[in-house]
């Protein structure tokens, strides 16, 4: 129905949509539906009682403070913890290489704003994160996508998206969120080698680089690119503008993320949030603070990887038993999400439509393309359930595939 606001709304709203996964979070209050969909960490690792110790000692001891505005910036304790965090994975900065979001999809959308023209193109991987392509998809950009495997981005098919001009390339290279694969080293200098022919930076979106479950560290693309061009300052006078987030570590709940870049890319990024929200919550910045301090949040993320690592595998095993032999399903290394593909003949919303019926929820996987395909493909959390929730809701959506599939003896092959 066309209304007095109808002719009102600029341009740019025609390409905004509804998140498939929010909508989908839904389901997750009804107490009978097992859900994969969202990208949800465990409420029962949450630390409730060190945030109640936490938020006491904030407002004991700097109460004022904590509820007064603040700079943009961030709070600068929070900011060179950050800093000494990261120092440990190779990426040295100080404080004022780094800014404080209201969680890491404030970060994409300022990035968007800083850098984004209508028209403009952006590469990203084939599936890709999709609140990054909510976010950019208002600033009326282009997509030049590359194919993912199980060894991340196909750098071999990069050099082609590249000749387009993009402003510069999306990528997730640890744990991917929706693949759940991670980039292999030798790909990731060859992506850095062709950024740099190119002329075109790179973002690097990291929120669970820090949830490894087995394999060894690789080096984050920042750190890569920072020895590519042998700078003798600090590495963010490089190419690469780097995010990640407290959100997979403490709570999500806190909306606390963080970007480090260039001083000057920090400068314009400081410019575009003070007229988003002037700067984020001072309160939960300082209680986030005392509650990572004192090396508790290396203590925390020792207890997630352990049970994410349990739930991985249920997944994992349920599915061999449970699923047809046609369907094929990546073993990601780390992170909260495996990435299945079905049969091209078959369609994951009509699969949903059905595994709602049984109780059971997912999402399908055209929602990180962004021209729409991969209606074949879907994508499972395996962080938010537990291990017997994991075991029932597998039983149930290996039950709904059948039904879309012939049984046959071919061997399974995992992307």
């Amino acid at each position: 129905m066309r209304t007095l606001w109808t002719t009102r709304y600029a341009q740019r709203t025609q390409r905004m949509q509804s998140s498939a996964v929010r909508e989908l979070l839904k389901l997750t209050e009804q107490p009978d539906v097992i859900s994969f969909a969202g990208g949800l960490p465990a409420p029962e690792v949450f630390p409730v009682e060190e945030f109640r110790a936490a938020c006491q000692r904030v407002l004991d001891e700097h109460g004022p403070k904590a509820l007064q505005y603040s700079t943009t910036e961030g709070y600068r304790p929070l900011r060179e913890m950050i800093a000494r965090h990261t120092a440990r994975y190779g990426i040295v900065v100080d404080a004022d290489h780094i800014l404080i979001t209201s969680g890491s999809q404030q970060a994409l959308d300022l990035i968007g704003q800083i850098l984004l023209n209508p028209g403009d193109h952006v590469v990203v991987e084939r599936p890709t994160y999709v609140g990054a392509l909510q976010a950019w998809n208002a600033y009326q950009v282009e997509y030049v996508t590359v194919g993912l495997d199980d060894e991340g981005m196909k750098t071999e098919e990069l050099e082609e998206a590249l000749r387009s001009g993009p402003k510069f390339i999306y990528v997730l290279p640890n744990f991917h969120n929706p693949a759940g694969v991670t980039l292999a080293l030798e790909r990731r200098r060859h992506l850095i080698e062709l950024a740099a022919h190119y002329g075109v930076p790179i973002v690097e979106d990291d929120p669970y680089g820090q949830l490894r479950y087995e394999g060894e560290h690789l080096p984050p693309l920042v750190v890569l690119d920072h020895q590519y061009h042998a700078h003798d300052g600090a590495p963010y006078s490089g190419n690469v503008i780097y995010l990640s987030t407290f959100s997979k570590i403490l709570a999500p709940g806190l909306r606390l993320g963080w970007v480090i870049a260039p001083k000057e890319i920090i400068h314009k990024l400081v410019q575009a949030k003070q007229g988003a929200d002037l700067h984020t919550s001072t309160f939960n910045q300082m209680v986030a603070y005392e509650v990572a301090r004192g090396g508790f949040l290396d203590r925390h993320v020792r207890v997630i990887r352990e049970v994410y690592r349990a739930r991985r595998d249920a997944m994992l095993s349920a599915m061999a038993r449970y699923f047809p032999d046609e369907v094929r399903w990546t073993r990601p290394q780390g992170g909260l999400f495996l990435w299945v593909v079905l049969p091209e003949s078959v369609s994951a919303v009509q699969v949903l439509q059905e595994a709602i019926k049984e109780r059971v929820a997912f999402v399908p996987g055209a929602s990180f393309y962004p021209d729409g395909s991969g209606q074949n493909t879907l994508r499972l959390n395996f962080s938010n359930a537990t291990p017997e929730k994991i075991e029932e809701g597998i039983r149930r959506l290996g039950k709904v595939l059948k039904s879309f599939l012939p049984s046959t003896d071919r061997s399974r092959v995992e992307i």
